[in-house]
């Protein structure tokens, strides 16, 4: 497995985000983005999980609620990558691919854009 500490992977988590256009970013409403070791037990190769209500979703009852939750996790990121490169590559995916989830985009039309 490449070696890379947490702070190393949230950095690249951030230069993720960092390269998000502004016009996207301005966008995202009520979201926060998080780095976790690993997913949970039942889906153990997950690289990221988007929770929470896609813009797309959201009516006038939207109000007064937690944010939306994007996560991203280093374990099986670091475990499928072989180089740092790689890493930066598979993040940067990652985050687009949680990212797109809140704008309401589903998993079909992401693989179809690459982002699977």
């Amino acid at each position: 497995m490449l070696e890379m500490t947490r702070e190393e992977f949230e950095e690249l988590v951030a230069e993720a985000l960092d390269r998000i256009p502004p016009e996207l970013t301005r966008l995202m409403d009520n979201v926060a983005v998080f780095v976790e070791d690993e997913p949970p037990a039942d889906d153990p190769e997950l690289l990221g999980l988007y929770e929470g209500t896609p813009l797309t979703d959201r009516g006038e009852w939207y109000a007064g609620v937690l944010p939306d939750r994007i996560t991203i996790y280093r374990g099986p990121t670091l475990r499928m990558c072989e180089s740092r490169e790689e890493v930066v590559e598979e993040t940067e995916v990652t985050v687009v691919h949680e990212i797109a989830h809140h704008f309401g985009i589903d998993d079909a039309r992401l693989h179809a854009l690459g982002y699977g």
